[in-house]
């Protein structure tokens, strides 16, 4: 099967499968704020991740590329709604362009909709320095995604099965590179182990990819004969993720990413830790249904139930919702617990 194909078959399968509320979010309440002291207009949406500053913490993540025509188009309207919206943007993986000169297009295309915005290449862990360098080079990139999804690659049919010397290759194009290299897994979610083995190595940016969204092993067990159904479940809800990857050390950014659908898990995922949050297949299944003008329509609609939510916790900035009370429940509390993390230290905590 050629890569053009399997890249529109990841779309389809993506918009079929769907999400499944999985994240955890669900298991994170807020603690109501009777007199919050607060006022709508006051609210600020602005956001840093490390050195990238953002207008607001909603950000387009990595969904596709190097699929030919189809996925140019979507490329390019969700470029547009990230130039009128002033949201980031990630392309998908530029591995097929780097083979296929064809495919560029399908990437540039971001850069030329959205001129001045911050917009991220990605590459997979296999990549090379010099790789690197041209899937930056490519689309002028701010910052590179480096993608982690090992579980994917194993229920792929022709996926890869070597996966040594990832971190060494890692860091080697952080250190080579001179922009924020971002390390994203892909609906698996990134553990309290692997956050702090990237924060000993010099990385500080971590996208916590975790479980509960699109579900790259079940899409990938559509594609083969034999299925791998154990891994359908298998990876750490988003909200736990978030959670343990800021456990290994305060000092990472985090975006959170993997099944966020509304601003109120936005919202829960920054107050959990993270200073951006990601969104995929909400916003492609948006797209593909109602049309680009909707999908701006929405992520404005998002921005603005965001500040809603931040005056009713009594906080006007995105760092103050790293202070609000948050009670953990459920499943969640449950994982947390067993993993060693005090899930009560956010209960208590005082708004500041």
């Amino acid at each position: 099967m050629s890569r053009s194909k399997r890249k529109w078959d990841h779309i389809q399968y993506a918009l079929q499968t769907g999400q499944k509320r999985l994240t955890g979010f669900d298991d994170l309440k807020f603690v109501n704020q009777s007199l919050p002291g607060s006022k709508l207009d006051s609210v600020k949406l602005e956001t840093e991740i490390g050195e990238l500053s953002l207008s607001s913490p909603i950000f387009i993540n990595a969904m596709t590329g190097g699929g030919g025509e189809r996925t140019y188009r979507i490329n390019r309207e969700l470029a547009i709604a990230a130039r009128e919206t002033r949201s980031a943007i990630a392309v998908g993986s530029q591995m097929a362009a780097l083979k296929d000169p064809d495919e560029r297009r399908s990437y540039e295309v971001v850069r030329e909709m959205h001129p001045h915005g911050i917009i991220l290449a990605n590459l997979g862990s296999e990549a090379t320095v010099v790789q690197a360098r041209a899937a930056i080079d490519m689309i002028q990139a701010d910052a590179l995604q480096i993608h982690l999804n090992v579980v994917q690659e194993l229920t792929m049919p022709e996926g890869d099965r070597d996966f040594e010397g990832a971190l060494a290759r890692i860091v080697e194009i952080q250190q080579s590179v001179g922009i924020p290299v971002v390390v994203k897994e892909v609906g698996f979610g990134i553990g309290a182990e692997a956050a702090a083995l990237l924060y000993s190595s010099g990385i500080r940016y971590v996208d916590v990819g975790g479980y509960g969204g699109t579900n790259f092993a079940e899409i990938e067990n559509k594609r083969r004969n034999r299925l791998l159904t154990f891994f359908e479940d298998w990876g750490i809800p988003t909200a736990a993720s978030i959670i343990e990857t800021k456990s290994a050390s305060q000092e990472l950014s985090v975006i959170a990413s993997g099944g966020i659908q509304t601003s109120l898990d936005i919202v829960k995922a920054l107050a959990a830790g993270a200073d951006a949050a990601a969104m995929a297949g909400y916003l492609l299944k948006t797209l593909m249904e109602n049309g680009t003008e909707e999908l701006i329509k929405e992520i404005n609609l998002v921005k603005k139930e965001l500040a809603i939510i931040m005056t009713a916790l009594g906080v006007h900035t995105i760092g103050e919702l790293k202070s609000v009370p948050l009670v953990i429940a459920g499943e969640t509390y449950h994982w947390l617990e067993q993993r060693g993390i005090d899930t009560s230290t956010f209960a208590r905590r005082q708004k500041k």
